[in-house]
């Protein structure tokens, strides 16, 4: 799947960087800022999990039920996550006493993932007296007394300014209780601090006979346990013995501490992919800062050090810096706003057929088309917070004309609607209110989304644009659509597609940049940056990765590539100052 990173790029020879400025991201095996190809693929072959985004959950209640008779309660916290349907505890807080108004120490750590749902519940207990000296894991909780519980998404948390989001207590059987519960959410301050550094090299042993090498730089992180795991690789240099590269960014996250062990190497870029070695040379941030600072260069060395080679890499800016997270600029007002376009087109079968991919099952089993629609739309609705959404359909006939896009919402002359519910509402009046025709157009609708991107930025900065399309068939604009994702690039827009059906979709694997090159349009124009995720429906049903996480994973790295490009900040979030007390006498 096309992003920020192309394992392509990284391991079967594409020429563009990875994982560092080049590519827009900066986050490790998975981390903030969504996955880091290079990273997950060292993972993915050797059956490892990705990492995530750490967050850190404090909390406090206040005006809980008094429980005791001559005291006050002694409250106790239960955070629970939801995996299949069942609750799964994920921490426990101490007990304080005698307070209705407990702020606890004791904090809940999990990974935040952008493109699930990841629900939590919170139970709270008096902790009978008897069992304050018996430590909180082992406690019984049958044997406490509920004093209420709540629950939220880890998105509507995170989606607040400040992190911090409050909700009124329940009874077990969801009476409303007095009291209520906060849960504040921060992010590791480590997953911030990055490292921007320009590096060049001189002299390189020429590896080609007829023209010279084309030489790229690979940094890899060295673990004791797995070996090298690549975190960066700058973009290649054609014919060129002393290249210069775009700066790249590493996070700390990506490379542990600045004495952490690195791996530089660099290669012949060779289009098979069988890339060769030019020198290798270990090293640490800390090592790379004393050569920015003396202006001398390291050596290469032949394979495993065996042979100093007369390739020199120079440090020409070494800077350490805050890198925003997608965290800090979803919580700081940034919204997501969804887009959803529907293919109506005849290849989808008669809707009334059970055979047809529109059919609307009377027991209420969603079709593929709302399938996508409600994964989707689950998610991104918490980021968007009116909740309005443009929703068309294309590849129609009404009153003799075909329309290449349409309200969903056929009543209206307002593509919106309001919240998911209102697309599948829209989506199951429209098909009996058109006729399904074609051809399959994708350029009509994209542009449309465009031109709404387009006039936000003369109103705000704070608006990211995802259309989701859902398709069955072949395009016929194929080159059209790849003008119109082109332009798109430079908005901020994304364009995730759906694949439904048995179709071809070779052409949409083209869209998403598989092979780490991005699109060209038909006056020559490269796209400025990745926009399109594809994912056919039938290749991931049954797996452990829905579509819906195929679809989303790459989402928060494109809004980064993007406000990043153009220096967008997000608003530092204002906290409450702390009290000033007298000095001391």
């Amino acid at each position: 799947m096309g992003g920020c990173f192309s394992v392509a790029g990284d391991v079967r020879g594409g020429m563009e960087a990875v994982g560092g400025g080049g590519g827009g991201r900066s986050s490790g095996a998975a981390q903030p800022d969504g996955p880091n190809d290079a990273v997950d693929y060292f993972f993915q072959t050797r059956g490892l999990r990705s990492l995530y985004t750490p967050i850190e959950l404090s909390f406090s209640a206040s005006k809980l039920r008094d429980m005791d008779v001559l005291s006050k309660s002694d409250p106790m916290l239960v955070v629970y996550t939801k995996k299949d349907g069942r609750l799964e505890e994920i921490g426990r807080t101490e007990v304080i006493l005698n307070s209705l108004e407990p702020s606890w120490i004791t904090k809940a750590t999990m990974s935040y993932q952008f493109e699930i749902v990841q629900p939590l519940i919170f139970k709270i207990y008096d902790v009978d007296t008897k069992y304050h000296k018996t430590p909180v894991k082992m406690l019984n909780l049958a044997q406490q007394d509920f004093l209420g519980e709540t629950c939220c998404n880890v998105s509507e948390i995170v989606t607040k300014f400040n992190h911090s989001l409050t909700l009124n207590l329940r009874s077990g059987s969801g009476h409303a209780l007095l009291g209520t519960m906060t849960v504040h959410a921060e992010e590791s301050d480590s997953s911030r601090m990055a490292v921007e550094m320009a590096l060049r090299c001189l002299n390189l042993e020429n590896k080609d006979v007829f023209s010279k090498s084309d030489p790229f730089l690979r940094i890899s992180k060295l673990v004791e346990t797995a070996g090298p795991i690549p975190i960066c690789k700058t973009e290649v240099i054609m014919n060129n013995l002393n290249p210069v590269w775009r700066p790249i960014t590493l996070t700390s996250q990506q490379y542990g501490s600045k004495d952490n062990p690195l791996l530089v190497e660099c290669f012949d870029f060779d289009s098979s992919g069988d890339h060769e070695l030019i020198g290798a040379f270990q090293t640490t941030i800390t090592q790379l800062e004393n050569l920015y600072n003396s202006k001398s260069g390291a050596n290469f060395y032949s394979h495993k050090g065996q042979k100093k080679l007369k390739g020199q890499l120079f440090v020409d800016k070494l800077q350490e810096k805050v890198q925003h997270t997608f965290l800090d600029y979803i919580s700081s007002g940034f919204e997501l706003n969804f887009m959803v376009a529907v293919d109506f087109t005849a290849s989808n079968g008669d809707p009334r057929a059970p055979q047809s991919l529109h059919y609307i099952d009377p027991s209420g089993r969603p079709n593929s088309y709302q399938q996508a629609i409600l994964g989707v739309g689950e998610i991104l609705q918490f980021y968007d917070s009116d909740r309005r959404f443009p929703a068309w359909g294309f590849g129609a006939k009404t009153e003799g004309r075909i329309l290449h896009y349409f309200n969903l919402n056929t009543t209206s002359n307002d593509c919106e609607v309001v919240g998911v519910e209102g697309i599948m509402s829209a989506y199951t009046t429209a098909l009996c209110s058109v006729s399904l025709a074609g051809p399959t157009m994708f350029g009509p609708v994209i542009n449309k989304a465009a031109e709404i991107a387009s006039q936000s930025l003369q109103c705000a900065n704070n608006k990211y644009f995802v259309l989701l399309i859902i398709t069955d068939g072949v395009l016929t604009d194929i080159q059209e659509t790849k003008d119109s994702i082109v332009r798109a690039s430079d908005l901020p827009l994304s364009i995730l597609i759906v694949g439904v059906g048995n179709a071809d979709f070779k052409q949409m694997e083209i869209l998403d940049a598989d092979n780490g090159k991005r699109l060209e349009s038909s006056t020559g124009r490269i796209a400025t940056r990745d926009v399109v995720q594809f994912v056919p429906m039938r290749e991931v049903q049954g797996g452990h990765v829905s579509v819906v996480q195929s679809l989303l994973e790459e989402l928060p790295c494109q809004f980064l590539t993007y406000v990043r490009s153009r220096d967008i900040k997000p608003q530092v979030p204002g906290y409450a100052s702390a009290p000033v007390y007298p000095p001391q006498q």
